[in-house]
């Protein structure tokens, strides 16, 4: 084994000298698609195995191809030296996600297995290190398909492999738990916040790794964006030998400025430590803390500290075209630009746990979040299967409880009638979510009456709803009857529409468009857009849909489609797989939630034209706009109340025609132009 990146990740550590140490183990790995008999041996020869980094993953170059994906086992091996263990101090490592069952050795010896493929985990390695620093770690991770693992369905792929990063951790011998479900080891929940003061109850839960008992004190505060303290509070506790324990606080901020969403996404920072008599640092964890109230009014819709706040924006999928699961922070960083672009409130993370990183740029950016865990289609009814999902619930909120963004915790998606009866094991996950977390409601995504005491299990209730897409939903005219019959569904009134929408490839198009065939191979541009037109106007006049959540931001991977002229896409995105393309529709939502001036020509890649009279649409917020074509004038329009002018009938001259669109709004001068071809 290679151990050259290894000895200097070991040389870093142990010049190390904080409470808390982590570093990430990105490079120095070798893998091998497959099972291999004695791989988490320590003499193992892994020459020939592949060289790789994390994140890291495999299927996907099957599956965006629209072919069966490999779902099995794989093996990664990595030199662990990091110099003779410290008396005194833990040894931890932290996988943020390994899809979608890992087992993890040490030196030949197991130290444990996670299940579930998009929780973070982490093992304590302490004993299985060698005395004379030099280690080999070998994880096994295999994504096969289990009845006792969620998801058992779905229109996405499970990828298999170390797709998020990996934390050499090394702590105090008494330190915040780091095994908790890979949580922080503290949950900061704000039971009571107003504009004069916010009541934290806080809940450290400690470890003890020596034989004695340890007194030490505890103590919390919180800083603000400058640095200054705010608020404090400390006392004394002592912690029994060899357990993790729980111990409790009470916090009030007087004064807070509030997190308010994208208005003023305002972050304290928590800080917590464990300090010795002496006033010494055995460890600590900081975070950023927004400090808000929220609840949604049957009537009224969502309300942010105490005054409304639309709920508007999108479902993502995490995979990424070439990539799979295995994107990085930049990727991330690229996806929640874009959302915030078209003016999105909100995003579901659909449908499992999205990344610590992307919850932390939301938390950052004031975007909402929906955070689900992955229960789709149908269950198992084995009480194996019941323990790893009620495993799943407790990784999904103890990694991230302390999200200002989150403001629920989905249990399931579309689970239908004709499978296994789901209403127990949903009942005792909304109790353990609520015991776990008092402070979020439940929420669960439904597409049936077939269940309808199903759809009052969880607090809240999201529709997913398709009329003018899939036949059984109704055409487009449908939309408002089919709203109006959902209001009082959900257990107290009111209700999201957590999916909707329509697919749409960039290269089809089509004049006065007509519904197309949902799993047919042409989907024009142009129907997706008037599909989200009819759709959002209906919504947006109805204050009990509290939230709406298109579906989906970006195309992805569905292996088993053959539809809209891209073997293995679900091409409902607003954006391309591989983010470089904002379709149509992406305008219509940013005339009508981003406040910034635009204007948009619609049909601007539909440049080969064969008929000389056509229609020509732009999206705008400006209150007029005047279309030029060629130079001359159409005329000067007024847009409906969501940002759409129509010129009927414009006639195109033979050759190439500019178009062009002019507007003024905010005292900005807009304009767009794109060039059509009459053949």
């Amino acid at each position: 084994m290679r151990t050259a990146l290894a000895l200097l990740f070991g040389l870093a550590l142990a010049g190390a000298a904080s409470a808390r140490d982590s570093v990430r183990l990105d490079s120095g790995w070798r893998f091998q698609r497959g099972d291999v008999e004695n791989a988490q041996q320590t003499s193992f020869d892994d020459s020939a195995w592949a060289e790789i980094t994390i994140p890291h993953n495999w299927g996907w170059e099957e599956a965006q191809q629209g072919k069966n994906y490999y779902r099995g086992p794989g093996w990664y091996r990595r030199a662990l030296n990091i110099g003779a263990p410290k008396p005194g101090r833990r040894y931890f490592l932290k996988f943020e996600a390994a899809g979608s069952v890992a087992d993890v050795y040490l030196n030949g010896r197991a130290l444990g297995q996670h299940r579930g493929a998009f929780g973070a985990f982490a093992v304590e390695i302490t004993r299985a290190l060698s005395a004379s620093g030099t280690n080999a770690l070998a994880v096994r991770v295999s994504n096969a398909p289990r009845n006792d693992i969620a998801p058992l369905s779905g229109d996405f792929c499970v990828f298999g492999g170390l797709y998020r990063p990996v934390h050499l951790i090394e702590t105090d011998s008494l330190c915040f738990a780091v095994t908790d479900h890979a949580s922080p080891g503290v949950a900061w929940l704000q039971t009571d916040v107003t504009r004069r003061r916010a009541l934290l109850d806080i809940t450290a839960q400690i470890s003890n790794g020596t034989r004695s008992n340890q007194p030490a004190i505890l103590a919390a505060r919180v800083l603000d964006a400058e640095g200054r303290q705010v608020a404090a509070v400390e006392q004394k506790i002592e912690v029994k030998p060899s357990v993790t324990e729980p111990f409790w606080l009470k916090l009030t901020v007087p004064r807070p400025r509030l997190w308010n969403g994208r208005i003023d996404p305002y972050l304290y920072t928590a800080v917590i430590e464990l300090r010795d008599a002496n006033g010494t640092v055995r460890d600590a964890v900081r975070q950023q803390l927004g400090l808000r109230s929220f609840r949604v009014d049957p009537d009224r819709g969502f309300i942010l500290n105490d005054k409304p706040y639309h709920l508007h924006g999108v479902n993502r999928h995490q995979d990424r075209l070439n990539k799979g699961f295995a994107i990085s922070e930049a990727d991330q960083e690229e996806d929640l630009a874009l959302i915030l672009e078209m003016g999105c409130t909100v995003v579901r993370c659909a449908h499992y746990q999205h990344s610590d990183y992307f919850y932390s740029l939301c938390d950052r950016a004031g975007l909402l979040v929906w955070a689900e865990l992955p229960q789709v289609d149908r269950i198992h009814p084995s009480p194996e299967f019941a323990a790893t999902s009620r495993s799943q619930l407790l990784d999904l909120i103890r990694q991230n409880i302390n999200h200002a963004s989150i403001f629920t915790w989905s249990l399931y998606n579309e689970l239908r009638p004709n499978n296994p009866d789901p209403h127990r094991l949903l009942q005792d996950l909304h109790n353990l979510a609520r015991a776990e977390d008092p402070t979020r409601p439940t929420i669960g995504a439904t597409c049936t009456w077939g269940w309808p005491q199903m759809n009052k299990i969880t607090d809240l209730l999201g529709w997913n709803i398709y009329p003018g897409w899939y036949p059984e939903w109704g055409p487009l005219e449908s939309y408002g009857p089919k709203l109006d019959s959902y209001r009082t569904t959900s257990r107290h009134g009111g209700f999201a529409v957590s999916e909707y929408g329509a697919g749409a490839n960039v290269e089809h198009h089509e004049d006065n468009p007509k519904l197309p065939v949902h799993n047919g191979q042409w989907h024009p541009e142009e129907w997706q857009a008037i599909n989200h037109e009819v759709g959002w106007a209906e919504m947006a006049k109805r204050p009990y849909v509290w939230g709406t959540f298109l579906w989906n931001m970006f195309d992805f991977t569905s292996y088993w489609r053959r539809e809209g002229g891209i073997p293995g896409r679900n091409d409902k995105g607003l954006v391309t797989y591989d983010r470089k393309i904002r379709k149509d529709a992406f305008y219509f939502y940013k005339a009508n939630w981003n406040p910034e001036p635009m204007v948009y020509i619609t049909s601007r890649r539909y440049t080969e034209r064969t008929n000389a009279v056509t229609d020509v649409k732009v999206y705008s917020n400006a209150k007029t706009v005047e279309l030029f074509v060629n130079g001359i004038s159409a005329g000067r329009k007024e847009g409906s109340p969501h940002g759409v002018f129509i010129w009927r009938e414009v006639r195109l001259q033979p050759g190439e025609n500019r178009i062009e669109a002019r507007a003024r709004h905010k005292r900005t001068d807009l304009h767009d132009s794109c060039v059509w071809t009459l053949r």
